[in-house]
């Protein structure tokens, strides 16, 4: 019987690369806008329209927070996808930057127990897919492990002490239809993530490198 567990690379998230039009403006954004420590820039000119298939997401303490981020990334150059506003699971905003990456900006408080303090406590890179079951899998059989699994709807993984930026899975057109976008899209990514292990392209053509030694971390 095959397998494939026992010889597959062992692999974690090191480090995620944007890729950017231009990376002096883009550096200029993801600075004003908080991020900087959490993301590598790279220049690209691949072709992508539509949907890229994938958001980041700041998890913070309180709504003044998600609005201190939401109004910097606004002052920076952002377009407003949804305003903040409260739901069931709390209160969020989404944004595209000038490069056209989405974010996400949620806290699970509904209320404000504080002042804004632009402090971020989680970030997730949250992967589109087809088959959040079948992704899982791959991922898994390449030493990531899963730390939160909702049916076939959502999967996170652990995060890796080499990299500040979580990875997630969820399906695609659910994750379009929650950041108000067509699902509809081509092209690039425009993301790279970087890996503790050999390349590899999962079955959803999110490209993975091996990770340069000197990968973000918060400062």
């Amino acid at each position: 019987m095959a397998t494939t567990t026992s010889t597959a690379a062992r692999t974690s998230l090191a480090s995620v690369a944007l890729e950017v039009a231009d990376v002096e403006a883009a550096r200029r954004f993801s600075s004003a806008f908080g991020v900087d420590a959490y993301i590598r820039l790279r220049a690209s000119e691949a072709h992508s329209t539509g949907f890229r298939g994938f958001t980041l997401g700041l998890t913070v303490s309180r709504p003044a927070t998600v609005d201190g981020f939401l109004g910097a990334a606004v002052d920076a150059g952002a377009t407003v996808l949804k305003p903040a506003a409260k739901s069931l699971w709390g209160y969020s905003g989404v944004v595209r930057a000038p490069d056209g990456t989405i974010w996400k900006i949620a806290t699970s408080a509904k209320k404000d127990t504080g002042p804004d303090t632009r402090a971020i406590d989680e970030v997730v890179l949250l992967l589109g897919v087809e088959s959040v079951k079948a992704t899982k899998q791959f991922y898994a059989e390449r030493g990531l492990t899963v730390a939160k699994s909702v049916g076939g709807k959502y999967v996170e993984f652990a995060a890796g002490q080499s990299s500040p930026v979580k990875l997630a899975l969820y399906k695609r057109r659910a994750l379009a239809k929650d950041l108000g976008v067509p699902v509809d899209g081509s092209g690039s990514h425009r993301v790279v993530l970087g890996g503790t292990a050999d390349a590899f392209t999962d079955p959803d053509g999110f490209a993975w490198e091996a990770a340069a030694p000197d990968a973000p971390t918060p400062s």
